[in-house]
């Protein structure tokens, strides 16, 4: 399975398994995390698709799609919410996409 580094801090390094996951990506202006699992997926090379919530789909439309969303970014992989950027990593980990080493 090949891996592609996508993130590093002083205590962790996060690779994530380049596959064909359908990956849709909610986030709004200003979202500092939003930007943050851009810059993710866009470092991996992982294929997505992103909305930008009051502009591609109004507020409305998207709490009326995913009324259990609570902040942004919100994620889809495969038609599934998952959610944040924290649930979506956390899931790539319980699914062997994603592998943490501590330094």
């Amino acid at each position: 399975m090949e891996k592609v580094l996508i993130g590093m801090s002083t205590t962790t390094i996060i690779f994530i398994a380049l596959n064909d996951m359908n990956i849709h990506i909610y986030k709004t202006t200003g979202c500092s995390y939003c930007t943050k699992i851009i810059e993710l997926m866009e470092r991996a090379g992982v294929p997505y698709h992103s909305s930008l919530v009051g502009v591609d789909i109004t507020r409305e439309e998207f709490k009326e799609l995913y009324p259990k969303a609570s902040g942004f970014p919100y994620v889809i992989i495969d038609d599934e919410p998952i959610g944040g950027l924290t649930e979506a990593v956390k899931l790539f980990v319980e699914k062997g996409l994603v592998s943490s080493r501590k330094k």
